[in-house]
Order: C-alpha cells, then sequence, then structure tokens
C-alpha cells in the first residue's frame, strides 16, 4: 500500500472535523512507515495512538451531532461502535503476536474514506449551521474549544502541520 493522500473530496468544510480527519489519515502513513523501520515497538506506538486518537474522534463527532440535533447520530453513533469493535480486535490479535497491520491500514483507510465522504458528509450541512450560530452566541464557540481539549488532552490544540 502507498501513502494516502488527502482529498478535496473529503473536506467536511468543519475545520475542526477536517483537521482531526486529516491527522488520522497521517496517523496511518506513520504506521506505514513504522512497518517500514520494521520495529515492533514503534507499530505498536502508532497503532496505540491511532487507536486513541480515531476513538476520542468518534466521540468528539458524536457529541458535535447531539449539540446540533443531528437526527440520525443515533446510526451514526452505531456506525463509529462497528467500527470501533473491528479496530479493538485488531489490536488484541496485533498484541498477541500477529501481524495485522496490513490488513488494519487497508481497512482503516478504505473505511475512513467511505466513512467521510457518505457518513460524515451526511450531518456536515447541519452541524456547520449549527456551529455558526453557536460561534456567534457563544463568543467563538467556547463549547467547541472546551469538548475539544476535554476529549484529546494530550493532543493539545494544535494544528495538522
Amino acid at each position: 500500500m502507498s501513502l494516502m493522500i488527502w482529498q478535496d473530496s473529503l473536506d467536511t468544510g468543519i475545520e475542526v472535523i477536517d483537521e482531526q480527519h486529516r491527522r488520522i489519515v497521517s496517523m496511518i502513513n506513520q504506521l506505514h512507515q513504522a512497518q517500514t523501520g520494521a520495529s515492533a515497538l514503534a507499530v505498536a506506538e502508532v497503532l496505540d495512538e491511532l487507536v486513541d486518537y480515531t476513538l476520542s474522534h468518534f466521540a468528539f463527532e458524536e457529541e458535535l451531532m447531539e449539540e446540533a440535533g443531528y437526527p440520525f447520530s443515533a446510526a451514526h453513533r452505531r456506525v463509529h461502535e462497528v467500527f470501533t469493535k473491528r479496530v479493538s480486535e485488531y489490536r488484541m490479535r496485533f498484541q498477541a503476536g500477529e501481524d495485522v497491520v496490513d490488513e488494519l491500514k487497508s481497512m482503516l483507510s478504505r473505511w475512513l474514506f467511505n466513512h467521510i465522504r457518505n457518513d460524515d458528509k451526511a450531518y456536515s450541512e447541519q452541524v456547520r449551521r449549527h456551529l455558526d450560530r453557536f460561534a456567534r452566541e457563544h463568543q467563538q464557540g467556547g463549547w467547541l474549544a472546551r469538548t475539544v481539549h476535554r476529549l484529546f488532552p494530550r493532543h493539545g490544540h494544535h494544528h495538522a502541520h
């Protein structure tokens, strides 16, 4: 598998979400690079970070949808749950010494692109309208900043490079 390239068609127009998606893509690429470096430890570290970050991202997306009153947020959350289960299984197999990295990478990249293009695009319009209103009412979206800090404490609030 070659490195994943971000495509404009993946933009949801919600800056904070796009930033998180880009970050997941770059972590999948990091996983690819760690793997070619052939250090099991590096792979394990990236894998853990990728899984943790993806779960934080899901939690963030879910709160955003709830907050915006998106009618299909329960269905979207179920999609996340299924995916989370699959990723956890991969992590367990990896910890048991199986080489699952190639499988995991292709599953993640396929899933991420499909999920962003379909599920995430579906909510983006409503959430974006809501966030615009929100930012006006709450002096630059205090809710957003607080939620980002709570869910991503380890990453601080930095922008993807």
